[in-house]
């Protein structure tokens, strides 16, 4: 770039928007610890104590639970950190997408699980996501949903995450547009949600110069999901199913993606799909890349 344009090398990068960056021999690592500690001044949670996962195990929220309205505005600005901070901290994606859906007259439970977050933010301050040198640019794509995960609407969560052989770099967590009436179809539609990550990804990586040649790997743990995208007959258990999602067909006819099975225990999409308990949220916390600071090489510090 240099030989092209007039410019100044100032060295190695180590803050952008936000983000720290600390660069080893062996990898890059990705964090939000600044921003973190402002969020926990602003909201007087500076010296909280902290908790190990972000939600409690089977948490359920819902618009009407019976408590009183909470502060609207702080509630807002609360979530909108979150929000901003999953940048690199997927570990709490489900857990602020799940609270964005209570913008509009939030209540004090709303409000008490939020501050559970950040509590939760304050034990895991030191943590980003590392990505590992040398490994092979070869797409790979979970998906997994949360059938019917909704108090108010009945309508599961979508999640997805993908990564390039080491930690991930693109995920999600979304409620679906419509109720699915099987865990199958909620997984299917999940899938193609994913499937549509995965092509622009896909286009992506091809203008960064590493096409992907082969077919990208999508892992889902439901069988008959899989068995419903490889099978072009309708049926009365698919002709309900919105038509946009059928486009996932076409991926597989394509050569663009794979739907393959993974066992439930090494779906890393299943973290973005509900609140997990403890020993399941930290192993596929750590398989998605989010790791402390002080397990880098060197124990760099933050």
């Amino acid at each position: 770039m240099m030989r092209q344009y007039e410019m100044t090398d100032l060295g190695l990068l180590h803050h952008f928007l936000g983000l720290g960056v600390l660069q080893t021999d062996s990898c890059i690592f990705l964090h939000q610890k600044k921003y973190a500690k402002t969020l926990l001044d602003k909201f007087g949670l500076k010296d909280c104590k902290s908790v190990a996962t972000p939600l409690a195990v089977n948490e359920k929220l819902s618009k009407v639970d019976g408590s009183e309205l909470a502060d609207e505005t702080l509630y807002r600005q609360m979530v909108g950190s979150l929000l901003y901070l999953t940048a690199t901290r997927p570990d709490i994606m489900f857990a602020a997408s799940l609270l964005a859906r209570f913008m509009h007259n939030p209540t004090k439970k709303h409000m008490g699980t939020a501050k559970r977050v950040l509590r939760y933010v304050q034990g895991t301050i030191n943590y980003g996501i590392a990505y590992d040198k040398g490994k092979r640019a070869v797409l790979i794509g979970y998906c997994d949903s949360d059938w019917s995960g909704s108090e108010d609407d009945m309508r599961s969560t979508s999640g997805y995450a993908f990564n390039l052989g080491s930690g991930a770099f693109s995920w999600a967590s979304i409620k679906q547009s419509s109720v699915a009436l099987s865990t199958a179809e909620a997984e299917y539609m999940s899938a193609a949600e994913a499937t549509a990550q995965a092509m622009w990804l896909r286009f992506v990586l091809s203008d960064f110069g590493e096409e992907q040649v082969e077919p990208t790997q999508l892992l889902c743990d439901n069988t008959s999901a899989i068995a419903i995208s490889k099978n072009p007959v309708y049926h009365h258990k698919t002709r309900h199913i919105n038509r946009r999602f059928h486009f996932i067909r076409d991926a597989l006819q394509n050569g663009e993606i794979d739907l393959l099975y993974c066992k439930t225990e090494v779906q890393l999409a299943d973290i973005f799909t509900k609140p997990l308990a403890r020993d399941r949220f930290e192993y596929l916390r750590k398989a998605l890349g989010v790791i402390s600071a002080q397990h880098l090489e060197g124990s760099v510090g933050v």
